[in-house]
């Protein structure tokens, strides 16, 4: 059972090369197809993880930024903001050789987990066309508004606590 090797870790400074190899592992297929040569594509890549990782440090600034472990390897990385009425999963990404083995799936669940006791919505935003929408759909998430680049989708628990 995966889920018993999953672990995270807070993420920590030696991990941006790390990071950036994960985002570029994330883009390289879509970049590759441009033409570009091998040292541009780098180049390239580089500096939209560097602008994303500003961008995300200055909108989401308690953010909670954990390395994804399988067997004490990194393999991904999940960024998860705290809100008033819920969670907010930024970011969830796991290096090519490891996708599709039901990490990000566990991940999740175990955010819904946490949502489902505190009676919390778990929200997250997704490039249209990405694979990654089959795998929210299955997990529960429904379209809750959309751009012309994103969908938001969010989950909600079937029965949220009352508060007293």
């Amino acid at each position: 059972m995966i889920e018993k090797q999953i672990s995270r870790r807070d993420a920590v400074s030696e991990d941006v090369e790390f990071l950036s190899r994960l985002y570029c592992d994330t883009r390289r297929e879509e970049v590759g197809a441009w033409g570009w040569p091998r040292e541009q594509q780098e180049l390239f890549l580089r500096m939209q993880f560097d602008a994303r990782r500003r961008s995300h440090r200055a909108a989401f600034p308690d953010a909670v930024d954990h390395i994804i472990c399988l067997e004490r390897a990194p393999v991904g990385r999940m960024l998860v903001g705290r809100e008033a009425a819920g969670l907010h999963l930024i970011d969830i990404a796991v290096l090519g050789e490891h996708r599709n083995q039901g990490i990000g799936a566990a991940l999740i669940r175990e955010l819904q987990g946490e949502c489902e006791m505190q009676g919390f919505t778990l929200r997250l935003q997704v490039l249209r066309g990405n694979p990654a929408i089959r795998l929210y759909q299955r997990l529960g998430f429904v379209e809750s508004g959309a751009d012309a680049m994103y969908l938001q989708m969010e989950w909600v628990p079937a029965q949220r606590p009352e508060r007293f």
